[in-house]
């Protein structure tokens, strides 16, 4: 029985180290600004941009598939020029 108990803790140390580790090695670090334009456009997911909803026009807007935030049909001129200085300057202009 305490042969089983050993065991079992063993293993259970030995794969929550391997877990840990690979969670280190294994990171991919998220890209924050995607995240905020979604915050600033009107969250329809209607893709009429284009893109399969706000969060992929977002995504393309980031990596340059987009080539502006008038794509978003739905959003107001304010909402364009916010995502427009957001992208040039890294900083929401409304906060």
């Amino acid at each position: 029985m305490i042969k089983a108990v050993l065991m079992m803790t063993t293993l259970g140390a030995g794969l929550g180290l391997l877990l840990a580790i690979a969670g280190k090695v294994l990171y991919v670090e998220v890209d924050n600004r995607v995240e905020t334009i979604i915050g600033m456009l009107p969250g329809l997911n209607c893709g009429a941009c284009g893109f399969p909803g706000c969060q992929g026009l977002a995504e393309g807007l980031v990596n340059g598939e987009a080539s502006s935030p008038s794509q978003c049909k739905p959003s107001t001129e304010v909402q364009r020029k916010r995502i427009s200085v957001f992208m040039e300057t890294g900083s929401d202009p409304q906060v």
